[in-house]
């Protein structure tokens, strides 16, 4: 059954280390994350079998550089949820599309 796995944290990179953690811990799947207040809190959410996603959840907020400003693991998301979810993803890889059009127009105005 898939499920989610969230963690809230203060600042990027102690959202980037339980990221890590998280993935190294158990099979868990990145999905996306939301940077709010300027990316002093940032929220991480990971999807895979309800017990990977409660032992990466887990892991990450015992191993977690900063307090998390909360957790959570919902097992069986509402297909709601799910839409909620991946509209987030979707708005991730449109800036990251963006980023990478940017990096090559200037690669490519500064080749001519």
């Amino acid at each position: 059954m898939k499920s989610l796995g969230l963690i809230e944290i203060p600042s990027v990179a102690a959202a980037v280390t339980a990221l890590d953690t998280m993935c190294k811990t158990a099979d868990v799947e990145f999905v996306t994350w939301e940077r709010k207040l300027g990316g002093r809190l940032v929220t991480v959410v990971v999807q895979g079998d309800v017990s990977a996603v409660t032992q990466a959840v887990e892991s990450a907020v015992e191993k977690a550089l900063l307090k998390p400003a909360a957790y959570a693991v919902i097992a069986n998301p509402h297909e709601e949820v799910w839409r909620m979810v991946e509209i987030s993803a979707s708005r991730m890889k449109r800036k990251l599309e963006e980023t990478e059009k940017k990096a090559a127009d200037s690669i490519a105005v500064k080749e001519c």
